[in-house]
């Protein structure tokens, strides 16, 4: 998947066009990795996802797309998984951040999961993961932060294949390696975004779907962390009915079974049947949240976004999703529009069962504008319920933009003991989510405008 920063580094992905069958996370500006301790994971405390909101029969539909489609929306022609206990290793020098967020994560994936999965720190693994400066990746795929590629274990291995064609997901029949190919020099949190991600994808779905309102599996980005909905999928895909080389509808016939055992509470939760979403959508998001286009060509790809999504009768987190992208694109010359639109997707995140951290990226933006009309008041009201958003969703630089927003505006109010007590508690917040250089207010001061070039 992509990713784009927004105001402060509010991180959302855009779906730029990749590679075929690269199953990759978007890259954001260039940030150099500090040293952090102690791990912020610690200050996080113990992992507690919000639990699966959708149905199980939306959830099955959601499981067969996943596992049958990649990215690019080319056609996978069996089910694939790691059969067995699977190892994994960290090949050269990693980050100083990466080993305490990869041990929670693979306690994650066995605790919640329930996948057999170990890191082994020699030998061969079946999932390789391999830091690299971030430059070496962007020259192979420019907006890309990480990707995972099937059957190599080193990019040497991995540069053979591609020049080969051999790199392809829609030839493995059962999974035996892969390598994950992450940014050495990136912030700490992006590092451990891609771990969650592109390991989720070597182990289970290869796809991302704009509909899946609480996943990382979602080429939106706003969920960086794997989420409950993401544990259920993943328990699924490794549950013993299932195996390596099944058909579509031979899946099809055991999700039910599975989902009923392993999501008893999803039984009675009606299907929301949420409408594929069209690939002329798709594409003008894709324009929209690129870096490639003038930004009067990406206000046009907006506003036809949101006319397509108001044609599609659409009334989910994508309607809303729709609304803030065309808001970050007004910010600097016509911030009025801007709040029109953020308060649009405000609203339809709220009335959402799953829309948590995507109403907190909107108060985010609506609260940045409040202080920029002197109401700072007002930024308070809408940042106040959003720092126990990030801190369950374990992102930092959400929890450091939030709280350098209510510093700022602390300030205005003629609080400012308040006010740099908090700038104060954000700072390892915003070092592990941002890197060394953030700087705090003058942050909020220098992007007030919300520049939306200086953003992606």
């Amino acid at each position: 998947m992509r990713r784009l920063v927004l105001f402060l580094g509010l991180l959302i992905g855009a779906c730029a066009p990749m590679a075929p069958e690269s199953v990759s996370r978007a890259a954001g500006p260039a940030t150099v990795a500090p040293e952090v301790s102690p791990p912020l994971a610690s200050r996080f405390g113990a992992p507690n996802p919000v639990p699966p909101q959708a149905g199980n029969t939306q959830i099955a539909r959601d499981i067969l797309d996943l596992a049958f489609s990649l990215e690019s929306g080319r056609a996978l022609p069996v089910f694939s998984r790691f059969e067995g206990p699977v190892t994994l290793r960290v090949a050269g020098t990693a980050p100083a951040s990466l080993a305490p967020d990869l041990d929670r994560l693979l306690r994650r994936l066995r605790e919640e999961a329930g996948i057999d999965i170990t890191e082994v720190k020699r030998g061969e693994a079946n999932i390789t993961l391999v830091p690299v400066p971030r430059e070496k990746i962007r020259k192979q795929l420019p907006q890309a932060a990480c990707f995972v590629i099937p059957g190599v274990s080193s990019w040497s291995e991995y540069r053979r294949a591609q020049n080969a064609g051999e790199a392809s997901w829609t030839e493995v029949r059962e999974r035996e390696t892969a390598a994950v190919f992450l940014p050495s020099d990136a912030a700490p949190q992006e590092i451990r975004d891609c771990l969650h991600e592109e390991i989720a994808q070597a182990l289970g779905p290869l796809n991302d779907l704009y509909r899946l309102g609480e996943s990382v599996f979602n080429d939106d980005n706003v969920h960086t962390v794997l989420s409950g909905y993401d544990m259920l999928v993943l328990r699924a895909f490794y549950d013993p009915a299932l195996r390596s080389g099944m058909a579509r509808a031979e899946v099809a016939a055991a999700l039910p079974a599975i989902l009923a055992r392993l999501n008893p509470a999803g039984q009675d939760v009606p299907d929301r049947r949420l409408a594929p979403t069209p690939r002329a959508w798709v594409e003008a998001i894709q324009t929209t949240l690129g870096t490639s286009e003038p930004l009067p060509r990406r206000r046009a790809a907006a506003e036809q976004a949101l006319r397509l999504a108001r044609a599609e009768g659409w009334t989910d987190h994508r309607l809303g999703f729709t609304h803030f992208a065309l808001g970050r694109l007004l910010v600097s010359d016509e911030p009025a529009q801007a709040e029109t639109q953020f308060r649009a997707a405000l609203r339809i995140f709220s009335t959402l069962p799953d829309a948590r951290l995507h109403e907190a990226y909107a108060a985010a933006q609506l609260a940045a504008l409040a202080l920029r009309s002197g109401r700072p008041e007002e930024a308070l009201t809408l940042t106040a319920p959003q720092e126990a958003v990030a801190r369950r969703h374990e992102n930092a630089a959400l929890l450091a933009s939030l709280m350098t927003l209510r510093a700022e505006a602390l300030d205005g109010l003629g609080r400012s003991a308040e006010a740099a007590a908090l700038r104060l508690d954000s700072l390892g917040w915003a070092r592990y989510g941002f890197g060394p250089d953030w700087d705090g207010g003058a942050q909020v001061r220098r992007r007030a405008a919300l520049d939306p070039v200086q953003g992606s």
